[in-house]
């Protein structure tokens, strides 16, 4: 308290040495901690220091180790700096957190709250609030204790100014008092300072400690979550919460002591200024609860429009979520700009919500930025009515208060939008965190009776009380050893009964027990982005012989040996460089190494040729299995013979179970499956084949028959698929802040808002220079001073309005623009895009990344600008009312200049490492969600959860530096403010000189120099942060059409194309820049209305050609012509439009993500629905049949050939009876044209690959 003492020393008109003696001492305490503070690095004490840890590959923070004096004045800081000075930051030169500032540590201390909540009410839910209030209540109070310094210590500047104006007026107490006050001054603003910084460095610790834990926290709980909550927490949402939700609650801990200091500090004013102007400070507080009472409807409106805003965000993110992670079915279907405009229509509403939110803002900016003019106007009002006599001492003490106190009032509206956006998010997050569980599965050990799985279930189901249950009556037991094949129509619930066994289904009514570690192949391939090594091993440490076997039994050593690097090939995302084929031969591997006890095999091979398939089955299941237990879904009855048992399904029932010959003997339902095998081809191409065997006979399949290149993209020998994740570099300069004003008229509206700033900056400097002057002349009426000081206030206020409906109308305005430029971008983007870029890159930016543009960044930049021009022309004020020290002032904005250069080499990088590693948690957890049933069923939570915790803390370690360093730079500036401050007491205290009015008038607005910086910093610090979000989706603003702009106007004949023909012509194919050709000059021609049949082994380049007819992927040479239009010529769209199509993977969207909640069978006759509703005259079937039994696929057959009886059909098969009466048969090896002829034909021909696989098929079958 011996500042405020200080301070009031003409108060109380008494010297004691006592107090000059600790002005003195408290002098050289601040010249020691500016020497700590600006000391260079080779010159620390250990005192300061300990030595650093080694944390694995690097080197933990030195902030885990600095002394008092060390943190307290950021000074661990500096090797950082100064690295980041000498060099670009990378990843690996940022230091690791503390352990106490890790996810893991964070997310336990919350777990241990949780439970501790729990225990103490067992019957209630525990409070998640509550629960991290606990976790930081400690670093809560000590923050709070630095801000409660910080307002004590600021509120003493309107009494140092009371006192100088009386030493300027020449009634000094004692001599020398004014060289005293500068003493007092410069020790008070360090004092000031250093508390502030902590306050601040310390609650932004705890917000990205509250963050980490939250992060995780979902992370865990969508590892565990009951599937039903998909019905309300989509993937998109669940993003949304980790990339949106977390970071507004991470970012309100820096808020919280805000709301109460604002409150403490000004009634501390309110005090100042009774004690200056009396009673007349009653009309001050009857202004502040007006505003508070005005606040409280806008408040309300607030929190209602952000919650809508984020629901109507959630819906917009989950549809395009739904459409990046299904890219290439919407371009084979030409659907991007139907689902554009659906998303655009959700951007629509979500836009009117924006709307809403923003001119909130621009109400709170008007109202808390207009408050102290208000203020200050009645207050003068009030003066004259109670007779307050006034005088320069007293205004000006008045006014300074009111200055000390604008910056927090005008932090408000930041403050009750943190505030509200954190209540939000937070209700967001507890209802995910408060979803149910599901129940454990622990591994049981072997029964007695040697049963692996045990179920007796009535009914079984998705959904709660659902009126028709998926399965009923099941009852099941299969003991150890046995091979269980599970076969029957499309939707029998023959996945259901697989997912009833892991335990993924929610609702059940009766007991599952399952003995034995379980591995599982899921119907559709779920792949990690990473090196087929590590997709194979999940987790599991290398066993060399093991891996080799698993490798060999999978079928993937051709593979493996013509990928650039051999298992080491990295795989793009959901595999997306292999082959339908190569994708389950990677998943047969990765179960088969786990060597567990039971397989659950879902339909693994119907994506495979018939070679390929009867030598997984031989190899994997008869050989590699054998003493495993075995269940197996599948629709190839040629494998059934070989079970033990076959469960017969049909409308979620097991209506018959045996072996082969007993149900074939006692179940009619069975022989028509049976049956249906034979069926599906033509009689006379069978009786064919038959006489051809024996003739044959001794023709053997050649095992060393090369593989092809892959159907995807394929990686550049030296050059992996997936890149390192693009970041500027360097100084961008104002680069990012042009890219982002050129959106929609951004240029007009910004440079409105400025002159109109510039404006309302410089009718303050009038209206208080005129007071000042009018003070000191006594012939000046005080009412007419008092009406001229108001009326220039309420115009100021008009310069408040036009400024907040610019700020508005800039946010608006370049949202929009910015959202439609990407989304364009993104859906014109070419499928090598997609194939090379992890899904999480695409979501962070179209969820975090467009958030902050949405809501922070117009705001940020006006204030940004606006914090510039007050910080400057205080400056000025000072040279002009003190020239001498002109002098002073100017070497230290040199300083300031360098310092904030030095600042920027290091913070720019950590800001971008910021970006791109939260791209890392926003991938990982896209993946986790789509591939949740095979984590689950390798029991690899934990794994999946201590890498989640990596990412986390891989991304939290920029934030954490960044953060710091803002706190670095905002120190040596504020020392800097307080010398030019100081310096000019000095100057004005050594000349004795000037009019006491002005010196006042200066002083006042001095006092608020430190308050501005620190606000004019940390908006410069922040919107740099913000602006890396701009940089980012630029990167994706403009990605290369995959059409060119001459095309886009060409179109072909209306009624195009008529006969339907097809004429490839030395089509040659790769997938970029100096790759393996994928096709290598294919030449045929398919007449309108024939039926074509595409045949070959996997991966030797069927689905590439398909792909080069819808030019998803472009020719690198040839052409492809469609009733005399060559398709290159002519737009995508009326391309797409005009060919239908039946995808290998088949889609359906905004019913459950990718329709997951139908049966892959079921899904594929939608899209044969869709195909018939388009009635081409060019119809493509990429195995359309795979994943249905072969009874629906006669019927099928039989739809195609009577729907499309005059129509040019080209199917993709692998089933061979598929193809038989068709008109001819294309054969496809290592991307070449083998045969083209009809299929009889070329069963008769020797050495015909068609008729290898014939015989393939056909022995496989007859075995």
């Amino acid at each position: 308290m011996f500042l405020c003492i200080t301070s009031m020393w003409k108060f109380d008109n008494v010297i004691d040495s006592t107090k000059v003696i600790l002005n003195a001492l408290s002098f050289v305490g601040a010249i020691l901690l500016l020497y700590i503070g600006f000391i260079k690095e080779s010159e620390y004490d250990e005192t300061f220091y300990k030595p650093l840890q080694e944390f694995e590959d690097g080197i933990i923070t030195p902030f885990a180790n600095a002394g008092f004096l060390g943190k307290l004045s950021f000074r661990w800081l500096n090797p950082l700096m100064k690295k980041g000075k000498s060099k670009i930051l990378e990843d690996e030169d940022v230091p690791h957190l503390r352990s106490a500032d890790g996810a893991g540590t964070c997310f336990d201390l919350f777990n241990r709250k949780m439970d501790m909540l729990k225990r103490k009410d067992p019957l209630g839910k525990p409070s998640i609030l509550m629960s991290i209030l606990l976790c930081h209540k400690k670093s809560i109070l000590i923050s709070g204790v630095f801000a409660l310094i910080k307002i004590l210590t600021l509120t003493t500047g309107p009494l140092f100014l009371h006192t100088f104006i009386e030493v300027a007026q020449g009634r000094e107490s004692f001599k020398y008092e004014g060289y005293a006050l500068t003493a007092g001054f410069f020790l008070a603003k360090c004092l000031e300072s250093l508390a502030e910084r902590q306050w601040h460095f310390r609650t932004r610790l705890i917000g990205l400690q509250v963050r980490s834990s939250l992060t995780a926290a979902i992370f865990h709980k969508q590892l565990h979550v009951l599937n039903a909550a998909k019905k309300t927490h989509s993937p998109g949402q669940i993003m949304n919460y980790v990339t949106v939700d977390a970071h507004k609650i991470g970012e309100f801990p820096f808020w919280f002591h805000q709301i109460w200091t604002t409150i403490l500090q000004l009634i501390l004013v309110l005090c100042v200024m009774y004690y200056s102007i009396g009673v007349a400070a009653s009309a001050a507080l009857v202004i502040v609860i007006l505003t508070v009472l005005a606040n409280s409807p806008l408040s309300k409106l607030q929190l209602k429009y952000q919650t809508n805003l984020m629901i109507a965000q959630d819906k917009r993110l989950k549809a395009i979520t739904e459409a990046l992670a299904h890219m290439k079915v919407l371009k084979l279907y030409s659907w991007e700009k139907h689902f554009m405009d659906a998303i655009n229509k959700l951007r629509s509403e979500e836009t009117k919500w924006l709307s809403s939110v923003q001119t909130q803002k621009g109400c709170y900016l008007l109202l808390f930025w207009s408050s102290p003019i208000l203020v200050s106007s009645a207050t003068f009002v009030a003066c004259y009515l109670f007779g307050v006599p006034l005088h320069v001492s007293n205004v000006f003490t008045f006014l300074a208060s009111i200055n000390l106190v604008q910056q927090p009032i005008r932090n408000l509206p930041d403050v009750v939008g943190a505030f509200i956006e954190a209540k939000v998010s937070l209700s967001r997050i507890v209802k995910f965190l408060e979803e149910p569980d599901m129940h454990t599965r622990d591994m049981k050990k072997q029964r007695q009776d040697d049963v692996n799985i045990c179920i007796n279930c009535t009914d079984v189901s998705w959904e709660m009380n659902s009126v028709n249950p998926t399965l009923k009556d099941i009852t099941l037991d299969i003991k150890h050893g046995e091979k269980v094949a599970v076969c029957g129509e499309v939707g029998s619930g023959k996945s259901t009964l697989l997912s009833l066994i892991l335990g993924e289904v929610p609702y059940i009514n009766g007991t599952v027990d399952v003995y034995g570690k379980i591995a599982y192949v899921s119907q559709t391939a779920w792949i990690q982005t990473g090196t087929i090594q590590e997709n194979i091993l999940f987790g599991s440490n290398m066993e060399p012989q093991r891996y080799r076997q698993a490798i060999e039994r999978s079928s993937l050593v051709k593979d493996l040996e013509m990928l650039p690097f051999g298992d080491l090939t990295e795989i793009g995302e959901r595999g997306n460089n292999l082959s339908g084929g190569q994708k389950q031969g990677v998943q047969l591997a990765r179960a088969l190494y786990q060597d567990a006890d039971i397989y659950l095999l879902d339909d693994p091979f119907s994506a495979v040729d018939a070679h390929t398939s009867t030598n997984l089955f031989n190899d994997y299941v008869l050989g590699a299995l054998s003493g495993k237990t075995v269940l197996l879904v599948t629709h190839q009855v040629e494998f059934l013979p070989a079970f033990d048992s076959i469960l017969l399904t049909s409308s979620g029932k097991i209506m018959e179970s045996g072996t082969f010959d007993e149900l074939l003997t006692k179940s009619e339902e069975f022989q028509d499956l049976v049956n249906a095998q034979k069926t599906t081809s033509d009689p006379k191409c069978q009786e064919v084949y038959a006489t051809k065997r024996l003739k044959e006979a001794e023709i053997e399949f050649d095992n060393n028959v090369s593989s092809e290149e892959r159907d995807d993209v394929v990686s550049l020998k030296g050059d992996q698929l997936i890149k390192a994740e693009e970041r500027e570099v360097g100084d961008a300069g104002l680069k990012p802040y042009i890219q982002y004003l050129k959106h929609n008229n951004g240029f007009l509206y910004f440079s409105l808002a400025v002159i109109v700033h510039s404006m309302f900056v410089v009718g303050q400097y009038i209206q208080s220079y005129k007071l000042a002057i009018g003070l000191q002349d006594s012939s000046v009426s005080r009412l007419k001073l008092i009406r001229v000081y108001t009326v220039t206030g309420f115009s100021l206020i008009l310069f408040l309005i036009l400024r907040s409906i610019l700020a508005v109308k800039l946010g608006l305005g370049t949202s929009k623009s910015v959202y439609s430029t990407l989304s364009g971008s993104l859906f014109s983007a070419p499928m090598s895009f997609f194939d090379s870029t992890p899904f999480g890159r695409m979501l962070s930016r179209v969820s975090s990344d467009l958030s902050i543009v949405d809501i922070e960044l117009p705001f940020l930049l006006n204030y940004t600008v606006g914090s510039i021009i007050i910080l400057y022309s205080t400056y000025v004020i000072l040279c002009f009312f003190a020239p001498e020290v002109l002098l002073v002032i100017v070497l230290m904005i040199y300083v300031t200049i360098l310092v904030q250069r030095y600042y920027n080499a290091s913070a720019k990088e950590l800001m971008r490492l910021n970006g791109t590693t939260k791209s890392l948690v926003a991938n990982h957890l896209a993946e986790s969600i789509s591939g949740i049933m095979t984590i689950r069923a390798f029991a690899q939570e934990g794994r999946f959860f201590f890498k989640n915790l990596e990412f986390i803390d891989k991304n939290a370690r920029p934030i954490f530096h960044t953060f710091s360093a803002t706190e670095w730079l905002i120190l040596r500036l504020e020392i800097i403010c307080t010398i030019i401050m100081s310096s000019w007491m000095l100057g004005m205290t050594s000349l004795h000189s000037g009019s006491s009015g002005l010196t006042g008038m200066a002083f006042s607005y001095g006092l608020s120099l430190n308050a501005i910086l620190v606000w004019c910093v940390q908006c410069q610090c922040t919107i740099a942060n913000s602006i890396i979000s701009i940089e980012r989706l630029e990167q994706y603003m403009r990605i290369p059409s995959e059409e060119s702009e001459l095309v886009q106007t060409n179109h072909p004949l209306p009624g195009w194309p008529k006969r339907g023909k097809v004429e490839i012509c030395d089509l040659k194919v790769r997938y970029r820049q100096n790759a393996p050709l994928v096709l290598q000059g294919i030449s045929c021609t398919f007449e309108g209305g024939q039926k074509i049949g595409v045949v070959g082994r996997t991966g030797s380049g069927k689905t590439t050609l398909i792909s080069a007819l819808f030019r998803l992927v472009e020719p690198t040479d040839g052409k492809i012509i469609i009733d005399e239009c060559d398709i290159s010529t002519i737009r995508l769209h009326d391309l797409r439009s005009r060919i239908g199509i039946i995808p290998q993977d088949p889609t359906l969207f905004t019913v459950l993500q990718d329709g997951s909640n139908w049966s892959m069978g079921q899904r594929q006759l939608f899209c044969l629905g869709r195909a018939l509703l388009k009635r081409s005259r060019i119809l493509v079937l990429d195995e359309a049949t795979a994943s249905i039994d072969n009874a629906t696929d006669a019927i099928l057959q039989k739809t195609i050939r009577l729907e499309f009886a005059d129509c040019t059909v080209i199917t993709v098969a692998h089933r061979i009876p598929t193809v038989m009466d068709y008109t001819k048969v294309l054969a496809i090896s290592d991307g070449k044209l083998v045969e083209f002829d009809e299929p009889k034909k070329l069963i008769n021909k020797e050495g015909s690959l068609f008729g290898m696989l014939v015989k393939e098929y056909w022995a496989r079958t007859e075995s």
